[in-house]
């Protein structure tokens, strides 16, 4: 049994060491509490800024506008070690350093003709495209494709371009052949882009390979396609055309 005394004792204000001991508990609890809710605030501050990061540069990727381009091998990058050589992979570097917001698309392929080109030409056209760069033309001129039908085919891939979306800017990039073709062949070969430049009121590249095609040093060993030195150079002559357009 407890004695009125041992009560007594028991009820007793604390010591002043209790006291303390009592306040330093307290001390701890509301730090931890403190400590847990700047945590937690820390990591939603963190989560946010992630989240904004990922959304900007996701509104940043899908307003860049595409430049396609659409040709044959010298397009591709035929015969090059790595398609980062050919001409659109070196107009993306450059769009890229100037920060303009515009993917460079290849889609060339060797062997094209004018004729397969306008085969393929509504599957290319199933993406939203700014700029379209042709290029078309050699592989028929050095088969001896009948000039009205290279004609013909060229019109056809404008008009489906054009039709597709009325916006996008066309470049057509011209070819010249070697003179044993036949004086009068390649002269009205040549005479075919710029007439199809102006009765469409294209962007107008009178020969893609200028100051490339011919010169030995520039050419791959079948004198035909450009090596890196020379796609170097296309891209220059693309460029001249393309900048105004993208600025």
């Amino acid at each position: 049994m407890y004695s009125p005394k041992n009560i007594q004792s028991f009820l007793k204000a604390p010591s002043i060491m209790e006291w303390k001991f009592i306040k330093f508990c307290y001390f701890l609890i509301v730090l931890t509490l403190i400590s847990c809710g700047n945590s937690n605030n820390s990591k939603e501050t963190d989560t946010q800024d992630a989240t904004t990061e990922t959304n900007t540069t996701d509104i940043v990727e899908r307003s860049k506008k595409t430049i396609l381009c659409f040709g044959d091998s010298i397009t591709a990058g035929y015969g090059l070690d790595d398609s980062q050589d050919a001409y659109p992979a070196l107009l993306q570097a450059k769009i890229d350093s100037l920060g303009l917001a515009y993917d460079v698309v290849n889609s060339g392929l060797s062997g094209e003709t004018t004729a397969s080109g306008r085969s393929r030409i509504n599957w290319v056209l199933n993406q939203d495209i700014a700029v379209f760069i042709l290029e078309l033309g050699g592989n028929d001129g050095l088969r001896g494709v009948p000039l009205s039908e290279t004609r013909a085919n060229l019109q056809a891939i404008i008009n489906a371009v054009q039709a597709k979306n009325p916006e996008t800017t066309i470049i057509l990039a011209g070819m010249e052949l070697p003179p044993n073709m036949g004086q009068d062949y390649t002269s009205e070969f040549r005479s075919i882009y710029a007439d199809l430049a102006q009765k469409n009121s294209l962007e107008f590249i009178p020969f893609i390979l200028k100051d490339v095609g011919g010169i030995a040093e520039l050419n791959q060993s079948d004198g035909i396609h450009p090596t890196v030195a020379g796609h170097k150079i296309v891209a220059q002559t693309v460029w001249d055309v393309l900048e105004p357009v993208i600025n």
